[in-house]
């Protein structure tokens, strides 16, 4: 019986530790010095348990945020340690390291300025993507990257998969704002900022930035490039721009899962569809 009690008491004593032993660490404070944007960049970092002390590489996932946010949008409203800890404690993600940069500073969005001055897509494959997967211990195949985002960091999804289906395994656009509809949409909203631009530019922009023009002109030897997971909610402003997407690919034969649940364009709704997430771009880092 002492020796039970004994055995009890070790085990209250240590399980603190073994409790911690099996998180992960955020860290949304970092930064990387940018020569094309010409400024110190911030990002948020997610190591998974046991990161610290293994010499293993991981998988990595880039998690972009929406309007109004920056790098720690996911941490402090997305929940994505103790989400992303319970997704790889319940088996349904594999351990991956998940890096969310700042695309609120300077100015707001994940593209490339249409004047030509101001690259973010540039800086995020040119300097970002080297600089973390240099400083952290990656699988740097296309095959072990993968990318999400909501809202304004679902339109980066899209993006950044349609430019670059090379670099990525999975992409999964979340309440994505798809870019214009139509050319005359791109018109009305690139004159409005930019009075007197020429309309070649225009065009130019509207083939390169949206959506289903992006899809509408894929290539067959590309539609199974990247693994594809779209995710709206029924009462989103953004739904008809998702929706079209999808009859889109349907219309391409560009294989892709598109769910609509109930919700808004609400963190809520986005906590909620993150492990979907962590488990569809873990089925990607698998082997079949």
């Amino acid at each position: 019986m002492k020796r039970s009690l004994l055995l009890l008491n070790l085990l209250l004593l240590f399980l603190p530790f073994l409790v911690s032993a099996q998180t992960g660490k955020v860290y949304d404070n970092l930064s990387l010095p940018s020569k094309i944007l010409k400024s110190d960049r911030k990002f948020a970092v997610y190591l998974p348990p046991g990161y610290e002390t293994s010499d293993r590489s991981y998988p990595i996932l880039y998690l972009l945020h929406g309007s109004g946010d920056d790098q720690t949008g996911w941490v402090q409203f997305g929940e994505v340690l103790n989400i992303t800890d319970k997704a790889i404690a319940d088996g349904i993600a594999t351990p991956m390291i998940i890096v969310m940069p700042d695309a609120n500073t300077g100015r707001k969005g994940y593209f490339n300025d249409i004047k030509g001055d101001w690259n973010y897509e540039d800086f995020f494959f040119k300097e970002l993507v080297p600089f973390v997967e240099k400083k952290y211990r990656v699988k740097s195949d296309k095959r072990f990257r993968a990318i999400s985002g909501l809202s304004m960091g679902g339109g980066g999804t899209f993006m950044y998969a349609l430019h670059h289906p090379e670099m990525f395994s999975s992409a999964c656009p979340l309440s994505a704002a798809v870019g214009p509809i139509s050319l005359d949409d791109a018109r009305t909203s690139i004159t409005k900022n930019n009075p007197g631009i020429a309309d070649s530019l225009i065009v130019k922009y509207y083939n390169e930035h949206s959506t289903i023009a992006l899809v509408n002109n894929m290539p067959d030897s590309q539609k199974k490039a990247v693994r594809w997971y779209i995710d709206d909610g029924d009462d989103d402003f953004l739904y008809e721009g998702n929706c079209l997407v999808h009859i889109a690919m349907r219309k391409k034969d560009i294989p892709h899962e598109f769910r609509i649940r109930d919700g808004a364009h609400t963190w809520t709704y986005w906590r909620a569809s993150l492990p979907s997430v962590l488990e569809f771009v873990s089925q990607g880092f698998h082997q079949y």
